[in-house]
């Protein structure tokens, strides 16, 4: 009896282990399947805002939604890796990217999303030609070091609809802090229509499409407004860098910078017809800490411009032709007062330019150019490799004043190459004369050979001549200016800047 007890209590323990074990077995089994499950569900693709997805090289996209509060460190390392390589392709925004189709809606809505995260990059891809209408690319609520990517082609519409009564500038970047264009992307302003004397829209032009609402930029004809825009403008912004693109045809300047700080441009070609009318290649204005470099610029106006409020100014290896030359000025139109100081330009060179080194002021103005150094300049075949100006006038009467901007402490250092008309050129004012002109290493040669052109021409410019010249520049006076002048120029306080 005993042991039919104990036998049935050993069998009722055994399939009571038996039903325990089942169930264990299952539920971890339950646990396995909804692990797997989430590991499956890594590998959704999600959208959020359209901007590129970025994947792991596993097929994972690295934006999915984790399921189930899961959380690894992999999942932490992948979200930092987004916020700092976000990138907003304008493709992924609508753009059709064909030359024809208004794209200008594209890029403001990827400009937006980019302006929300640091660091970001706006792509315009290559292969693809975006025609895009005047746009302004403006913080300052947005956030720092965004990188605009050009690797395609911008082009301005040609239609006078677009441009309304008329604009300053086409592409705009506004109060940005640390930002970056760079790619080998051309912007076109497609400036022909603007040259001409009685621009119009072209009927036969390919690049218009009237088969959509969106492609209307240039569907109907009449003139271009008489303010023609800068193709690219950068205003109130500071560490703008700008490497590798092409600006061409601008209707008017190029690339402007406008009350900007630590600006670098480097590796930037500028191209338009040597006869096309204002088209300055870079103009700086009330900017400050700005290095050009390696840069080839050939328009119809000044290769290089800097005008007032600029100071601590870099340029160097930089190629012009055709165009202007490097100018200072004009300065101190209408009245104004016009401050310019410490401007470097070395290792230049000019090819067929109107200019080589200048400075150009208007009678009537004040302030200052000061601590100026052109050095290592090559010129070939300019018309007028050096030249201070200050009776500049571009009309054909300009009235004659008694104020002027004084210029100061401006040195010339080999300067050597050909020259077509006048090898230098000081035309200083009576009452504030040129000082510290310095001149060494001057080689000029009139491409006439054997035969000088045109002899130096000097007017009231005191200062030295480091070496002998040629040709010979007899007319630099030494010294300083007769007390009479300094006073002159000390009346008013109106000379300092």
């Amino acid at each position: 009896m005993s042991t039919f007890k104990l036998s049935s209590l050993a069998l009722i323990v055994l399939i009571a282990f038996s039903i325990w074990s089942s169930s264990l077995l299952e539920t971890c089994e339950a646990r396995k399947g909804k692990h797997h499950q989430w590991r499956k569900n890594r590998g959704v693709k999600r959208d959020y805002g359209g901007h590129h997805q970025h994947h792991h090289p596993s097929g994972h996209t690295l934006s999915a939604l984790k399921s189930d509060n899961y959380i690894t460190p992999e999942d932490i390392a992948v979200s930092a890796a987004q916020k700092n390589s976000a990138v907003y392709n304008v493709l992924d925004y609508g753009a059709k990217g064909d030359g024809k189709a208004d794209d200008t809606k594209a890029f403001a809505a990827a400009w937006a999303a980019a302006c929300k995260v640091q660091a970001s990059t706006v792509t315009v891809p290559s292969g693809s030609v975006f025609l895009v209408k005047p746009i302004s690319f403006s913080g300052p609520n947005c956030q720092t070091d965004i990188v605009f990517q050009l690797d395609g082609k911008i082009i301005a519409p040609t239609g006078a609809g677009a441009w309304g009564s008329g604009l300053l500038q086409w592409l705009e970047f506004t109060k940005l802090q640390r930002l970056t264009i760079r790619g080998k992307g051309v912007i076109d302003g497609q400036g022909a229509v603007w040259w001409n004397d009685s621009p119009t829209y072209d009927p036969t032009d390919e690049t218009a499409d009237n088969s959509t609402e969106d492609s209307t930029v240039d569907s109907y004809s009449g003139k271009m407004p008489s303010t023609k825009p800068t193709a690219l403008r950068f205003y109130g912004s500071n560490g703008v860098t700008v490497t590798g693109i092409t600006i061409q045809n601008s209707p008017q300047t190029h690339l402007k910078f406008d009350s900007c700080t630590n600006v670098q441009v480097s590796a930037v070609t500028v191209s338009s017809p040597g006869n096309s009318p204002n088209t300055d290649g870079i103009h700086l204005q009330n900017s400050q800490d700005v290095v050009i470099s390696g840069a080839s610029l050939a328009c119809g106006d000044d290769c290089i411009s800097i005008q007032t409020g600029c100071s601590n100014v870099f340029i160097h290896n930089v190629n012009c032709g055709p165009g202007h030359g490097v100018s200072i000025g004009g300065l101190g139109k209408d009245g104004t007062k016009a401050c310019v100081s410490n401007i470097t330009v070395r290792d230049v060179k000019m090819q067929n330019t109107l200019n080589g080194v200048r400075i150009k002021t208007w009678q009537g103005g004040s302030g200052s150019v000061k601590n100026v150094m052109f050095a290592n300049i090559q010129v070939s075949e300019v018309e007028f490799p050096i030249m201070i100006d200050q009776y500049y006038c571009d009309k054909g009467h300009c009235a004659n004043k008694t104020s002027a901007v004084a210029v100061s402490g401006i040195n010339y250092v080999n300067i050597q190459g050909t020259y077509t008309s006048k090898p230098a050129q000081f035309a200083c004012s009576d009452s504030i004369p040129c000082t510290g002109v310095s001149l060494d290493t001057i080689d000029l040669k009139s491409v006439q050979s054997g035969r000088q052109l045109y002899d130096p021409f000097c007017w009231e410019a005191y200062g030295d001549l480091k070496t002998n010249t040629v040709p010979p520049i007899d007319c630099l006076m030494k010294g300083k200016p007769s007390s009479s002048s300094s006073t002159v120029q000390s009346q008013g306080g109106g000379y300092s800047c």
